[in-house]
């Protein structure tokens, strides 16, 4: 059977935030040059370019490269349903690498399985160019704001 989630309360204007051009990313994620590209209720894409500085001496993205666009892919497609403060944290996922990229546009397209108020599951499907590249599924953590006690 194939139902939609539960999912609580979509925030249009966190949704609208994440496609903000103007919005600069920062640390590894702006290094990789990840673009999200698409919001919606339970699910969110985020591309790349097989930018040549992250092929291997082999000629192929490095699955480590890979592994940290479905980590960012994860936690992120959590925020337009979590509270203000709240934040996601990765506790696992698994990835399995289908295939080589080489060059062009890899898209992560995440699909929020199954999320309650203190945590998320979420499937990752990668493709490149068209074609199946990986795909992953991993749990976060939904964290309250810290206390500033």
């Amino acid at each position: 059977m194939n139902l939609p989630p539960q999912l609580p309360p979509f925030d249009e204007e966190v949704a609208r935030r994440f496609l903000e051009p103007t919005v600069p990313s920062s640390g590894l994620p702006q290094f990789l040059g990840l673009r999200t590209t698409l919001v919606e209720p339970g699910r969110l894409r985020v591309e790349m370019a097989a930018d040549p500085k992250l092929l291997t001496r082999f000629g192929n993205l490095h699955g480590g490269v890979l592994a940290a666009l479905c980590d960012h892919t994860l936690g992120l497609v959590c925020y337009p349903h979590m509270q203000p403060g709240q934040w996601a944290a990765t506790t696992e996922f698994k990835l399995n690498l289908l295939a080589p990229v080489t060059a062009g546009t890899v898209i992560a397209d995440a699909h929020i399985v199954a999320m309650t108020r203190s945590t998320a599951v979420v499937r990752i499907d990668v493709e490149n160019n068209g074609r199946p590249c990986a795909a992953a599924q991993g749990t976060v953590l939904i964290k309250q704001p810290k206390s500033r006690d």
